[in-house]
């Protein structure tokens, strides 16, 4: 093994777990022909079959199962080392990867990021939009804002703030349709809401107001699709209160609306926490994020 390329390894077990090229290569940054090269150049190297190709993507074979093992104890060694080092790393410069929401991608950090850029001009930012739970211990990001606290040993996280919901919609809308004094008047309207979560039909019934899907029509289970048709006028629907404040299309709804709020948590591995460039954008975001919460806006400037 020692003759083998650390990359075909990579390519491996990265196509193991996600049992696709193209889920792999987006892990790694990569292009699918590069990992599907890399296989045939393990798989040559061994001489055993690791994967079965279907329609239905990568399987491993037996063979592959029995070495999968022992390279994701390789991967995840290289990680650590890689981790190690980075924490030692002194220079304010060079690449942090931050994984945020879509919402918080999109709308909030892009204009925080130029902030960071005016101060910090030495450091490149990478910003995964995802709804999903990065995974930090792999290095698919150095900092993740999570609405959830990490519960994971290996990770260090800060609870930032809290930020409030509220019901909103365009004020086009408004204007033609009116505008709901109580929370039963928002039956009689148009509703924006989700596809096939029930997270905001469970909220209704919260109000002792009973909807049904059919009551949203307009439908998505995407939350950047979904804030834009608020603003579009497509109805009624739910968003963050700092980004409605700051939008001028958007009117707030309802003020005494009992929504829910979102616990914001920034997280990092604690081998990467001693690291300059990756501290300096974890302490300011923690700030800009502090800022938002409070009703700065994502547009106010220093």
């Amino acid at each position: 093994m020692s003759d083998i390329d650390w990359n075909l390894i990579k390519s491996f077990v990265a196509v193991g777990e996600t049992g696709s090229l193209s889920a792999a290569a987006r892990r790694l940054a990569s292009s699918q022909p590069t990992l599907g090269r890399h296989i045939a150049e393990l798989e040559q190297a061994l001489g055993v079959t690791l994967f079965r190709r279907g329609r239905q993507g990568y399987e491993l074979t037996e063979a592959g199962s029995t070495l999968f093992e022992r390279g994701r104890a390789v991967s995840e060694q290289a990680s650590a080392f890689s981790l190690l080092a980075l924490g030692s790393v002194e220079a304010i410069e060079g690449t942090v990867r931050v994984a945020a929401s879509e919402v918080v991608a999109a709308f909030v950090l892009p204009e925080m990021i130029a902030r960071l850029g005016r101060e910090e001009p030495g450091i490149e930012v990478e910003i995964v939009a995802s709804n999903l739970v990065e995974n930090l211990l792999r290095r698919d990001a150095d900092i993740a804002i999570r609405m959830v606290k990490p519960a994971q040993n290996e990770l260090v996280a800060r609870k930032v703030c809290d930020i409030g919901l509220c019901a909103c919609a365009a004020k086009s809308y408004l204007d033609r349709r009116g505008r709901p004094r109580e929370p039963a008047d928002l039956v009689e309207h148009d509703l924006i809401g989700f596809d096939r979560s029930d997270e905001i039909i469970r909220g209704f019934s919260m109000f002792g107001l009973q909807v049904g899907r059919g009551a949203f029509r307009f439908r998505t289970d995407n939350q950047i699709v979904l804030w834009q048709a608020v603003r579009a006028g497509n109805g009624v629907g739910f968003g963050q209160e700092p980004l409605a404040d700051s939008d001028p299309l958007v009117e707030k709804l309802l003020p005494g609306l009992p929504l829910p709020s979102l616990p914001v948590w920034l997280a990092m591995h604690r081998d990467v926490r001693t690291s300059v460039r990756i501290r300096r954008v974890a302490d300011f975001l923690h700030e800009e994020l502090k800022r938002y919460s409070a009703g700065a806006g994502a547009n106010s400037a220093r």
